[in-house]
């Protein structure tokens, strides 16, 4: 049996249900009824289609619309005790074990509501907040974070450096009792929505090291000399943006940790972003597309009055993909037994980014494959496959394969820390 998928046209029905093949991990009773009181939470809860199309991950937050009802749906999320529930509850959180918030996130996943846009806070910002950050830090930030009342954004890549961050070039000077920020950031996720940035910027240009001469702030983004340009997406949508600092002010209480220790404070936020740290507050930030939507597919897709799924060499890839989603699965659940990861402390917890993102741009790309020409089409055609939904996804997917270090660097990143190589 056919059902609609919440996130996406209401007019596109190829999804079957999850079978959820991966059974949840030996729970106690109270996991268990947890569990279940989620789901029943998450099933009276979830908000109708608003008639327009909503983001599959994050990164695709591109009108007011579209933010309002994301806001209302985080903010309705973090009240019922779903989001943060890990974080103490003097910063807005429940005080609760990370494996409650695991079953949370595994339930909103599986029955597919809306993503909890505020990823950058919720997953980056906050996580390192709560981790380094002042008393002063964890109450200004972290529940504003949690309610989805301030956006936060990242403000790392530069035009010209793209992933070496070593290079960057953003000035900020010590002006008394503030600094002046000059120069610009690209791929600001909504940047031009943000209230707070996490900015990594340049305070000493004369460092011996360049790396020693960076600093990381917590950057009010509703300043005079801050403005963001939206930039347009090959899908069509929006979501990023670029951001320009002309002799931005902003207080020199802003800047996290001391001047110099940027580089080491970026590096454990990347941590967070490539998910091998924890610490994040939960939620969902894109629309899972599972095997189970692949299979579904190639079952209505016909080739000369046959369904795909009849054919033994379609049949033979889905397998194949099949036991690779399984193994990224088991991976993930192999990270939490030290006995298992002996040999390569963090290998799984390093690779996870680089493995996931280029199996799901592959599975994505063979759906178009199995369209044969109306592959070729995209949403808004009257004779797409699920009103284009997979060539949406299968496009993008390619900001999960260059945001966080493109797969080249989380390739050398495993090479280097997880295999001993060289860098030369």
């Amino acid at each position: 049996m056919l059902r609609k998928r919440f996130l996406n046209d209401q007019k596109s029905t190829f999804a079957m249900p999850q079978t959820n093949a991966f059974q949840p991990p030996q729970e106690s009773i109270e996991q268990r009824e947890f569990r279940n009181q989620v789901a029943a939470w998450l099933q009276d809860n979830r908000p109708a289609d608003p008639g327009f199309l909503l983001p599959q991950t994050f990164m695709e937050v591109g009108s007011e619309k579209v933010l309002d009802f994301l806001r209302e749906w985080q903010h309705k999320v973090w009240s019922a005790g779903y989001l943060g529930m890990a974080w103490p509850k003097q910063y807005g959180g429940q005080s609760m074990g990370y494996d409650f918030q695991r079953i949370a996130d595994e339930e909103m996943k599986r029955l597919q509501v809306p993503i909890c846009f505020n990823v950058i806070g919720l997953g980056w910002a906050g996580p390192l907040i709560l981790n380094n950050g002042s008393d002063y830090e964890k109450e200004k930030y972290l529940k504003g974070i949690l309610s989805g009342e301030d956006i936060w954004c990242q403000g790392f890549s530069e035009p010209n450096h793209g992933s070496d961050l070593g290079s960057i070039q953003t000035r900020a000077e010590r002006d008394g009792d503030d600094y002046l920020i000059n120069g610009s950031k690209i791929w600001t996720t909504m940047g031009n929505y943000a209230k707070y940035m996490i900015l990594l910027a340049r305070t000493d240009p004369h460092a011996e090291r360049r790396y020693n001469g960076l600093s990381f702030f917590l950057a009010p983004m509703q300043t005079a000399g801050v403005t963001t340009q939206p930039i347009k997406k090959i899908t069509g949508e929006y979501g990023f943006t670029e951001t320009f600092f002309t002799d931005a002010r902003i207080p020199a209480n802003c800047i996290m940790g001391e001047e110099g220790q940027g580089w080491r404070i970026a590096m454990q936020t990347l941590q967070y972003e490539r998910g091998a740290e924890t610490g994040a507050a939960g939620g969902i930030s894109m629309l899972s597309i599972v095997m189970d939507d692949l299979i579904a597919m190639a079952s209505e897709v016909e080739r000369e009055g046959q369904p795909l799924l009849q054919d033994p060499v379609t049949r033979d890839h889905l397998v194949k993909l099949m036991i690779e989603e399984r193994a990224l699965y088991l991976a993930e659940k192999r990270t939490a037994i030290p006995a298992l990861c002996r040999d390569y402390p963090n290998s799984l917890a390093l690779s996870s980014k680089l493995r996931s993102t280029e199996f799901f741009r592959r599975m994505r790309q063979y759906a178009l494959t199995l369209q044969g020409a109306q592959g070729a089409l995209y949403v808004g055609d009257q004779a797409t496959v699920g009103g284009g939904f997979w060539q949406r996804a299968y496009l993008n997917n390619f900001s999960t394969t260059i945001g966080g270090g493109t797969s080249q660097v989380q390739a050398n990143i495993i090479g280097e820390h997880v295999l001993g190589l060289p860098k030369d």
